[in-house]
């Protein structure tokens, strides 16, 4: 019963949290609509969105290491592992720009996908072929404008609890484009809201690791499998090693 209230006063919480979030960013879409073309301004607001939101779940517990891999003045393709709702929360505390590239259900959801209109995310409507064309050509697009984009390269949050297959797209776009790819780590975060579910788990441990970036320069089009291999054998690495430890 405990467990069932805890959840209700989460889901609350996060929904106002995430309605002021919404005025906030659509307050400052009107003021500085002509100087904020890329919606940075926008995006940065995520940034005490995540704050407020772990902090006050006493029960979550986050470890962050890496962030000293992240450039700033550098543009990447972000690949990170997907295990939860909770990973949306979790990535922003890199505390970077990007865009994010998210099924098209997201965006229906009521102020969280008008969030994610408002900022310019990018929309994959799933089964969609002309719609996954659309999206790596939009990616694209905002790699040239020195935007990082962020994909999960699993496709769908993980079933059962391992890293699942890469798919490409990520990969080539980086290698067309000679951007590097940025590696995250998640960890934990299926524990807080299991895929399906709709009740937070207390006492969770997350991981966000950042890795080293890989340069792509180099790399030709026939080099992404070998690319996409190396970067998904160092996340399941880092899953692997952070599991045993805990």
């Amino acid at each position: 019963m405990l467990a069932k209230l805890f959840s209700v006063f989460i889901w609350v919480f996060g929904a106002v949290m995430t309605f002021i979030l919404y005025l906030a960013m659509l307050f400052f879409f009107i003021v500085l609509y002509p100087f904020d073309k890329q919606r940075k301004f926008l995006h940065a607001q995520c940034y005490w969105w995540s704050d407020i939101l772990l902090y006050f779940n006493p029960y979550w517990k986050i470890k962050i290491s890496g962030l000293e891999n992240i450039d700033k003045k550098k543009t990447y393709v972000i690949v990170a592992n997907h295990q939860s709702l909770a990973d949306i929360i979790v990535l922003y505390q890199i505390k970077s720009q990007f865009k994010w590239v998210a099924k098209e259900s997201l965006f229906r959801i009521p102020v969280l996908g008008w969030c994610m209109s408002l900022v310019k995310h990018i929309k994959l409507e799933r089964g969609d072929f002309s719609s996954i064309k659309k999206i790596y050509r939009e990616a694209a697009e905002w790699l040239r404008q020195d935007m990082s984009v962020l994909f999960f390269p699993e496709g769908t949050r993980s079933e059962t609890g391992e890293i699942g297959e890469f798919q490409n797209g990520a990969f080539k776009l980086a290698i067309k484009e000679k951007r590097p790819v940025l590696p995250i780590l998640i960890a934990g975060t299926r524990d807080a809201i299991p895929k399906g579910g709709r009740h937070f788990s207390t006492k969770i441990f997350c991981v966000l690791h950042v890795f080293p970036a890989v340069d792509t320069s180099s790399l030709g089009p026939g080099d992404f499998d070998r690319l996409k291999d190396n970067i998904r054998s160092q996340i399941k690495a880092g899953f692997d090693q952070n599991r045993s430890a805990s």
